[in-house]
């Protein structure tokens, strides 16, 4: 089974491609309405993530016609536009689902989450590495079975260095992944949030890779 990712922004599509594989999705792209349309029919397409403004056919009637051939298959929208109107109008053509742009990928990978849930196509939802537990479901951690609590920053930011522990993430990478892609805020952003991880979780967890970044500590805990 596949997500597919019905957007004509390459920098989008590659952001999203990479943010889904890393959680371990097949993930398959259509550039335009009418490619998206016909993919998303396939059964082998499990959730769509769609933009609305595409060539060929907006992706408002990419989700008009998908519901009549397709109804129970989720589908989030992916869009620059903000209005309330828009998006009760896209929820009420049958969207599971409504993100504006920008926006961070461990935000859509939790939206995911659900609507897979919700589909009744559950996936592992706890990630362990490290003597640390992040239930993605419940969105809770725990170090060595003690609970901590995690701003939803924290929380993202975690989550992707638990999913590849030992691996070494420079900032911009940590940008991209949690951030957004085109986030506009604080340089040291990621040095402070790192910082407040190591107190709540132990300093010799996160490990500084110097000039390089940083990765989390696998170890043997």
């Amino acid at each position: 089974m596949a997500i597919l990712v019905v957007e004509d922004e390459e920098g989008i599509v590659s952001f999203v491609r990479r943010g889904l594989e890393s959680a371990g999705h097949r993930v398959l792209v259509a550039s335009d309405g009418i490619d998206g349309l016909t993919m998303a029919l396939s059964p082998d397409v499990e959730l769509v993530v769609l933009d609305l403004g595409l060539p060929g056919i907006p992706g408002e009637e990419v989700l008009r016609r998908l519901r009549s051939r397709r109804p129970s298959v989720p589908v989030i929208v992916l869009t620059a536009k903000d209005a309330v109107s828009d998006r009760v109008a896209n929820l009420d053509a049958g969207a599971d689902d409504y993100m504006v742009k920008p926006f961070s990928v461990s935000e859509l990978l939790a939206r995911v989450r659900a609507r897979l849930r919700t589909g009744g196509q559950e996936r592992a939802d706890v990630l362990a590495a490290g003597g640390i537990v992040l239930d993605l479901g419940a969105r809770t951690a725990s170090v060595d079975g003690a609970t901590v609590t995690l701003s939803a920053r924290e929380f993202g930011l975690l989550e992707v260095l638990v999913r590849h522990p030992g691996q070494v993430f420079s900032q911009p990478q940590l940008l991209d992944r949690v951030w957004g892609y085109d986030f506009d805020g604080a340089s040291n952003v990621v040095e402070v949030y790192v910082s407040q991880l190591r107190r709540k979780l132990g300093a010799e967890r996160i490990v500084t890779v110097r000039g390089v970044g940083y990765r989390l500590d696998g170890g043997d805990r």
